[in-house]
Protein backbone atom coordinates (compact mmCIF):
# COMPACT_ATOMS: atom_id res chain seq x y z
CA UNK A 1 0.00 0.00 0.00
CA UNK A 2 1.30 3.45 -0.96
CA UNK A 3 1.35 5.51 2.22
CA UNK A 4 2.75 8.78 0.89
CA UNK A 5 3.80 10.39 -2.35
CA UNK A 6 6.02 13.49 -2.24
CA UNK A 7 6.74 15.70 -5.24
CA UNK A 8 8.99 18.76 -5.04
CA UNK A 9 9.73 19.41 -8.71
CA UNK A 10 12.95 17.40 -8.59
CA UNK A 11 11.33 14.00 -8.73
CA UNK A 12 8.59 12.10 -6.93
CA UNK A 13 9.12 9.91 -3.88
CA UNK A 14 6.59 7.13 -3.25
CA UNK A 15 6.73 5.49 0.18
CA UNK A 16 5.35 2.00 0.78
CA UNK A 17 5.01 0.63 4.30
CA UNK A 18 3.33 -2.71 3.68
CA UNK A 19 6.21 -4.92 2.55
CA UNK A 20 6.45 -7.90 4.89
CA UNK A 21 10.02 -9.17 5.24
CA UNK A 22 10.82 -12.86 5.91
CA UNK A 23 11.26 -11.97 9.58
CA UNK A 24 7.59 -10.93 9.67
CA UNK A 25 8.44 -7.26 10.11
CA UNK A 26 6.70 -4.65 7.99
CA UNK A 27 9.45 -2.92 6.08
CA UNK A 28 9.30 0.48 4.39
CA UNK A 29 10.42 0.86 0.79
CA UNK A 30 10.90 4.22 -0.94
CA UNK A 31 10.70 4.55 -4.73
CA UNK A 32 12.06 7.75 -6.28
CA UNK A 33 11.12 8.66 -9.84
CA UNK A 34 13.16 11.19 -11.86
CA UNK A 35 11.44 14.47 -12.78
CA UNK A 36 10.94 13.46 -16.41
CA UNK A 37 9.14 10.24 -15.52
CA UNK A 38 5.63 11.71 -15.62
CA UNK A 39 6.17 13.56 -18.90
CA UNK A 40 6.70 10.43 -20.99
CA UNK A 41 4.38 7.48 -21.31
CA UNK A 42 6.68 4.92 -22.92
CA UNK A 43 10.19 5.68 -21.64
CA UNK A 44 11.59 2.96 -19.36
CA UNK A 45 14.27 3.41 -16.72
CA UNK A 46 17.15 1.50 -15.13
CA UNK A 47 16.65 0.76 -11.43
CA UNK A 48 19.10 1.19 -8.56
CA UNK A 49 18.23 -0.78 -5.41
CA UNK A 50 19.78 0.64 -2.25
CA UNK A 51 20.00 -0.55 1.34
CA UNK A 52 19.53 1.57 4.49
CA UNK A 53 16.78 3.38 2.62
CA UNK A 54 15.90 5.81 5.42
CA UNK A 55 19.35 7.40 5.02
CA UNK A 56 18.97 8.33 1.36
CA UNK A 57 16.51 11.19 0.85
CA UNK A 58 15.57 12.99 4.06
CA UNK A 59 17.99 14.33 6.71
CA UNK A 60 15.19 14.19 9.29
CA UNK A 61 15.16 10.39 8.93
CA UNK A 62 18.84 9.77 8.25
CA UNK A 63 21.37 8.56 10.79
CA UNK A 64 23.26 11.54 12.18
CA UNK A 65 20.92 14.02 10.49
CA UNK A 66 22.68 13.87 7.10
CA UNK A 67 21.21 11.96 4.16
CA UNK A 68 23.00 10.71 1.05
CA UNK A 69 21.31 13.25 -1.21
CA UNK A 70 21.02 10.42 -3.72
CA UNK A 71 18.17 12.13 -5.57
CA UNK A 72 20.25 15.28 -5.95
CA UNK A 73 23.19 13.22 -7.19
CA UNK A 74 20.95 11.53 -9.76
CA UNK A 75 19.71 14.92 -10.93
CA UNK A 76 23.31 16.05 -11.41
CA UNK A 77 23.97 12.94 -13.49
CA UNK A 78 20.85 13.57 -15.58
CA UNK A 79 21.97 17.14 -16.24
CA UNK A 80 25.55 16.09 -16.96
CA UNK A 81 24.67 13.30 -19.38
CA UNK A 82 21.44 14.62 -20.83
CA UNK A 83 20.00 11.19 -20.00
CA UNK A 84 16.74 10.28 -18.23
CA UNK A 85 18.50 8.85 -15.15
CA UNK A 86 17.27 5.92 -13.08
CA UNK A 87 14.57 4.97 -10.61
CA UNK A 88 15.97 4.61 -7.07
CA UNK A 89 14.50 2.06 -4.67
CA UNK A 90 15.51 2.50 -1.03
CA UNK A 91 14.79 -0.47 1.24
CA UNK A 92 14.79 0.66 4.86
CA UNK A 93 16.87 -1.39 7.26
CA UNK A 94 15.45 -3.31 10.20
CA UNK A 95 16.32 -4.02 13.82
CA UNK A 96 18.42 -6.96 12.61
CA UNK A 97 20.52 -4.99 10.14
CA UNK A 98 23.76 -6.89 10.74
CA UNK A 99 22.00 -10.23 10.35
CA UNK A 100 20.29 -9.05 7.15
CA UNK A 101 23.49 -7.72 5.58
CA UNK A 102 26.17 -10.27 6.60
CA UNK A 103 26.87 -12.67 3.68
CA UNK A 104 25.26 -15.83 5.01
CA UNK A 105 27.08 -18.42 2.93
CA UNK A 106 30.47 -17.02 3.93
CA UNK A 107 29.80 -18.01 7.55
CA UNK A 108 28.25 -21.31 6.46
CA UNK A 109 31.52 -22.29 4.76
CA UNK A 110 34.00 -24.52 6.64
CA UNK A 111 36.28 -21.54 7.24
CA UNK A 112 33.41 -19.34 8.36
CA UNK A 113 32.06 -21.77 10.91
CA UNK A 114 34.83 -20.86 13.34
CA UNK A 115 33.89 -17.18 13.14
CA UNK A 116 30.13 -17.66 13.28
CA UNK A 117 29.77 -17.79 17.11
CA UNK A 118 31.53 -14.43 17.45
CA UNK A 119 29.21 -12.92 14.86
CA UNK A 120 26.14 -14.28 16.64
CA UNK A 121 27.37 -12.89 19.96
CA UNK A 122 27.93 -9.47 18.38
CA UNK A 123 24.75 -9.20 16.30
CA UNK A 124 22.29 -11.19 18.39
CA UNK A 125 21.70 -13.93 15.85
CA UNK A 126 22.91 -15.84 12.81
CA UNK A 127 23.01 -14.17 9.38
CA UNK A 128 19.73 -14.19 7.44
CA UNK A 129 20.96 -12.38 4.34
CA UNK A 130 19.77 -15.12 1.96
CA UNK A 131 16.21 -14.46 3.19
CA UNK A 132 16.74 -10.70 2.86
CA UNK A 133 17.93 -11.07 -0.73
CA UNK A 134 14.99 -13.29 -1.61
CA UNK A 135 12.76 -10.57 -0.20
CA UNK A 136 14.53 -8.07 -2.45
CA UNK A 137 14.45 -10.11 -5.67
CA UNK A 138 11.18 -12.03 -5.19
CA UNK A 139 8.98 -9.40 -3.51
CA UNK A 140 10.35 -5.88 -3.95
CA UNK A 141 11.71 -6.09 -7.50
CA UNK A 142 8.62 -7.76 -9.02
CA UNK A 143 6.34 -5.14 -7.47
CA UNK A 144 8.56 -2.29 -8.65
CA UNK A 145 8.69 -3.76 -12.17
CA UNK A 146 4.91 -4.20 -12.19
CA UNK A 147 4.16 -0.71 -10.87
CA UNK A 148 6.73 1.43 -12.70
CA UNK A 149 8.18 1.71 -16.19
CA UNK A 150 11.44 -0.10 -15.52
CA UNK A 151 14.06 -1.79 -17.63
CA UNK A 152 13.88 -5.03 -15.64
CA UNK A 153 16.74 -6.92 -17.26
CA UNK A 154 20.07 -7.63 -15.58
CA UNK A 155 21.94 -5.03 -17.65
CA UNK A 156 19.81 -2.22 -16.18
CA UNK A 157 19.43 -3.40 -12.57
CA UNK A 158 21.92 -2.29 -9.91
CA UNK A 159 22.43 -2.52 -6.16
CA UNK A 160 24.35 -0.22 -3.81
CA UNK A 161 25.05 0.44 -0.16
CA UNK A 162 27.68 1.44 2.38
CA UNK A 163 29.46 -0.31 5.25
CA UNK A 164 27.47 -3.52 5.91
CA UNK A 165 25.33 -2.31 2.99
CA UNK A 166 28.44 -2.59 0.83
CA UNK A 167 28.85 -6.21 1.86
CA UNK A 168 25.26 -7.13 1.07
CA UNK A 169 25.47 -5.31 -2.28
CA UNK A 170 28.41 -7.44 -3.41
CA UNK A 171 26.74 -10.55 -1.98
CA UNK A 172 23.53 -9.71 -3.86
CA UNK A 173 25.40 -9.59 -7.16
CA UNK A 174 27.24 -12.83 -6.40
CA UNK A 175 24.12 -14.70 -5.29
CA UNK A 176 21.91 -13.30 -8.05
CA UNK A 177 24.21 -12.45 -10.98
CA UNK A 178 21.33 -12.91 -13.43
CA UNK A 179 19.37 -10.16 -11.61
CA UNK A 180 22.02 -7.50 -10.91
CA UNK A 181 24.36 -6.03 -13.48
CA UNK A 182 26.42 -3.95 -11.09
CA UNK A 183 27.09 -3.25 -7.42
CA UNK A 184 28.28 -0.12 -5.65
CA UNK A 185 30.10 -0.91 -2.38
CA UNK A 186 31.08 2.22 -0.44
CA UNK A 187 33.24 1.84 2.69
CA UNK A 188 32.65 -1.90 2.65
CA UNK A 189 32.83 -3.22 6.21
CA UNK A 190 35.30 -6.05 5.59
CA UNK A 191 36.26 -6.29 9.30
CA UNK A 192 32.85 -7.93 9.91
CA UNK A 193 34.51 -11.14 8.72
CA UNK A 194 38.11 -10.20 8.05
CA UNK A 195 40.27 -12.03 5.55
CA UNK A 196 38.02 -15.10 5.47
CA UNK A 197 35.10 -12.93 4.33
CA UNK A 198 37.23 -11.15 1.72
CA UNK A 199 38.50 -14.46 0.39
CA UNK A 200 35.05 -16.04 0.27
CA UNK A 201 33.63 -13.09 -1.64
CA UNK A 202 36.67 -12.95 -3.90
CA UNK A 203 36.33 -16.63 -4.74
CA UNK A 204 32.64 -16.29 -5.68
CA UNK A 205 32.82 -13.39 -8.10
CA UNK A 206 30.87 -13.90 -11.32
CA UNK A 207 32.99 -14.07 -14.48
CA UNK A 208 34.06 -10.65 -15.78
CA UNK A 209 32.39 -9.07 -18.76
CA UNK A 210 28.73 -8.77 -17.72
CA UNK A 211 28.98 -6.95 -14.37
CA UNK A 212 30.41 -3.78 -12.89
CA UNK A 213 31.82 -3.52 -9.37
CA UNK A 214 32.60 -0.25 -7.60
CA UNK A 215 34.48 -0.12 -4.26
CA UNK A 216 35.84 2.76 -2.22
CA UNK A 217 37.09 3.60 1.26
CA UNK A 218 38.27 6.54 3.33
CA UNK A 219 41.19 6.76 5.74
CA UNK A 220 39.60 8.19 8.90
CA UNK A 221 37.42 6.83 11.73
CA UNK A 222 36.18 3.29 10.96
CA UNK A 223 37.32 3.53 7.33
CA UNK A 224 40.92 3.64 8.53
CA UNK A 225 40.73 -0.16 8.98
CA UNK A 226 39.65 -0.95 5.42
CA UNK A 227 42.61 -0.52 3.09
CA UNK A 228 44.39 -3.87 3.70
CA UNK A 229 41.14 -5.78 3.18
CA UNK A 230 40.20 -3.82 0.07
CA UNK A 231 43.64 -4.39 -1.42
CA UNK A 232 43.14 -8.10 -0.80
CA UNK A 233 39.80 -7.95 -2.62
CA UNK A 234 41.42 -6.01 -5.45
CA UNK A 235 43.82 -8.92 -5.83
CA UNK A 236 40.89 -11.32 -6.19
CA UNK A 237 39.31 -9.06 -8.80
CA UNK A 238 42.53 -8.95 -10.82
CA UNK A 239 42.95 -12.72 -10.56
CA UNK A 240 39.35 -13.22 -11.74
CA UNK A 241 40.05 -11.15 -14.87
CA UNK A 242 38.30 -7.90 -13.99
CA UNK A 243 39.79 -4.81 -15.62
CA UNK A 244 40.32 -1.75 -13.44
CA UNK A 245 38.23 1.26 -14.50
CA UNK A 246 36.39 -0.86 -17.07
CA UNK A 247 34.31 -3.38 -15.11
CA UNK A 248 35.84 -2.71 -11.70
CA UNK A 249 36.82 0.45 -9.84
CA UNK A 250 38.40 0.96 -6.41
CA UNK A 251 38.97 4.49 -5.09
CA UNK A 252 40.70 5.75 -1.93
CA UNK A 253 39.62 9.03 -0.30
CA UNK A 254 42.20 10.53 2.02
CA UNK A 255 40.67 11.93 5.19
CA UNK A 256 37.16 10.63 4.42
CA UNK A 257 35.26 9.34 7.45
CA UNK A 258 32.73 6.55 7.85
CA UNK A 259 29.42 8.40 7.67
CA UNK A 260 26.63 9.60 5.41
CA UNK A 261 28.25 13.00 4.98
CA UNK A 262 31.31 11.35 3.41
CA UNK A 263 29.25 9.09 1.15
CA UNK A 264 27.10 12.04 0.10
CA UNK A 265 30.22 13.86 -1.16
CA UNK A 266 31.31 11.04 -3.47
CA UNK A 267 28.15 9.15 -4.42
CA UNK A 268 28.20 10.74 -7.88
CA UNK A 269 31.19 8.53 -8.74
CA UNK A 270 29.56 5.11 -8.37
CA UNK A 271 26.43 6.44 -10.08
CA UNK A 272 28.46 7.50 -13.12
CA UNK A 273 30.44 4.26 -13.20
CA UNK A 274 27.46 1.94 -12.88
CA UNK A 275 25.06 3.81 -15.15
CA UNK A 276 27.38 4.91 -17.96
Amino acid sequence: MLSISISDGSGVLDRYTDFVAPSGEHRTVDVWRPPGYGAATDLRYPVLYMHDGQNLFDPALAYGGVDWGIDEAMLRLIHERGAPGAIIVGVWNSSQRWQDYMPEQALASPEGQAFKPAFIAHSGGAPVSDHYLRFLVEQVKPQVDASYRTLPDQQHTFVMGSSMGGLISLYALEQHPHIFGGAGCLSTHWPAGGDLLVDYMGQHLPPPGRHKLYFDYGTATLDAEYEPYQRRMDGHLQAAGYTRDVDWMTLRFDGAEHNEAAWRVRVDLPLRFLLE
